[in-house]
C-alpha cells in the first residue's frame, strides 16, 4: 500500500476548493488502487482547518504550524513540504495548481529527485506512476503524458473535478517546525488586492463574464446586477481591461486568469481563442451574443441571441424571482 499526499492550499483564512477538488479525487483513486490518502496543511493557523479537511476522507492530516506561513514565502514552504515527505513518504504528492504552487513546484521536484507534470486537467494512477491529461497550446491541444518514478508530483487545474464528502476521523500529526528569519533571503511585508476583485475568480462557482459588449455604464451596471444575484465574481475580457473599462485582475484569457467554474456566463463577448482559453474548462457555460456567428457558441452549452440590453433584464428578474 503507498501513500498519497494532498497539500491543502489556504488563501485569505480559507481552504482553497481546487485543494478539496484534488484530495476528493486523490481518495477516489487511493481506495479503486488500494492505497492510503493523507493531507498537509501549511498555515500559520493550520490547525483551524483540520476539522474541514476531515469532511474530505484522508487516513492522516498533517499540520505544520508557523508565523511564518501568514504570506507565501518560497524558502519556508519548500523547507515544510520537504520534511512532511520526509514522514509520510509518499508516492505521489499531489496540488491545486494556484501561483503559489507554481512558485515552487520546480524545486520541489529537483530536492526531491520526483517526476513532476504540472498544470493537468486530469490524472489517473497506473501501476508505474501517473497518466494525465494537459491542455497546451491555449488549451487547442490536450497533452496526453506519463509520469513514472518512486515519487511523482502533479499539479492540477481548479475544477478539474467535483468535491464529493466522505467524513472520515482522521489522525491529526502536529510536524514541529522552526525557521529562522536571518536564514530567509526574502520576505513578504503586504499584498495589496484589487478592490474590484471581491470574490476570488480562481475559486468563484458562478462568474458573469464581461465582453466588448457590455463596455457603457448600463451594461456594467447590469452585469454587476446579474453577478449580484448569482453571487458571482465579475470576469472581463481583454477588450475591456485594455480599454480601461475594468481591472485588469479581472481578464479572463491566455494572458490573465484561467478559470474552471460550475457556471460560466459570457455576457457580450464574441470568443476569441485568447479568452476561450482561459474558461473552457468550465462545466456548463450559457453565451449571450447578438451575433448568431460568435465564436462563443460554439463551444457553448446554452445560448441566447440578441442584445444584452434586452436579454439581460427579464433574465435578471426571473432569477430574482427563484432566488426570492
Amino acid at each position: 500500500m503507498s501513500t498519497l499526499l494532498t497539500h491543502i492550499a489556504i488563501s485569505d483564512g480559507k481552504i482553497k476548493r481546487s485543494s478539496l477538488e484534488v484530495l476528493s479525487h486523490l481518495r477516489r483513486q487511493a481506495e479503486q488502487h488500494g492505497h492510503q490518502v493523507e493531507a498537509v496543511i501549511i498555515d500559520a493557523e493550520a490547525s483551524r482547518y483540520t476539522g474541514q479537511v476531515q469532511q474530505y476522507g484522508p487516513s492522516k492530516i498533517y499540520t505544520v504550524e508557523n508565523p511564518v506561513f501568514k504570506n507565501h514565502l518560497n524558502a519556508p514552504l519548500l523547507k515544510a513540504l520537504e520534511k512532511v515527505i520526509e514522514q509520510a513518504d509518499p508516492s505521489l504528492v499531489a496540488f491545486a495548481s494556484t501561483e503559489s504552487t507554481k512558485d515552487i513546484l520546480g524545486a520541489l521536484a529537483a530536492r526531491e529527485e520526483a517526476a513532476v507534470l504540472s498544470d493537468v486537467s486530469t490524472f489517473e494512477l497506473t501501476e508505474e506512476g501517473i497518466r494525465a491529461t494537459r491542455p497546451v497550446m491555449a488549451a487547442k491541444i490536450l497533452s496526453e503524458n506519463e509520469a513514472r518514478g518512486d515519487m511523482i508530483l502533479v499539479s492540477v487545474r481548479s475544477g478539474s473535478y467535483d468535491l464529493e464528502e466522505q467524513a472520515s476521523d482522521a489522525e491529526v500529526i502536529e510536524i514541529d517546525f522552526s525557521v529562522d528569519d536571518q536564514d530567509l533571503r526574502a520576505t513578504l511585508e503586504e499584498i495589496i488586492s484589487s478592490s474590484g476583485d471581491t470574490i476570488d475568480l480562481s475559486e468563484a462557482e458562478t462568474i458573469v463574464a464581461a465582453g466588448r459588449g457590455a463596455k457603457d455604464e448600463k451594461g456594467q451596471q447590469l452585469i454587476s446586477e446579474l453577478a449580484d444575484v448569482l453571487n458571482a465574481g465579475v470576469g472581463a475580457s481583454r477588450a475591456l481591461t485594455e480599454a480601461g473599462v475594468m481591472d485588469p485582475s479581472l481578464q479572463i484569457g491566455q494572458t490573465g486568469k484561467v478559470v474552471s467554474p460550475q457556471l460560466y456566463i459570457a455576457v457580450g463577448i464574441s470568443g476569441a481563442i485568447q479568452h476561450v482559453a482561459g474558461m473552457a474548462s468550465s462545466k456548463v457555460i450559457v453565451a449571450i451574443n447578438k451575433d448568431p456567428d460568435a465564436p462563443i457558441f460554439d463551444i457553448a452549452d446554452y445560448g441566447i441571441v440578441g442584445d444584452l440590453y434586452d436579454v439581460l433584464p427579464p433574465f435578471i428578474d426571473e432569477l430574482k424571482k427563484i432566488a426570492s
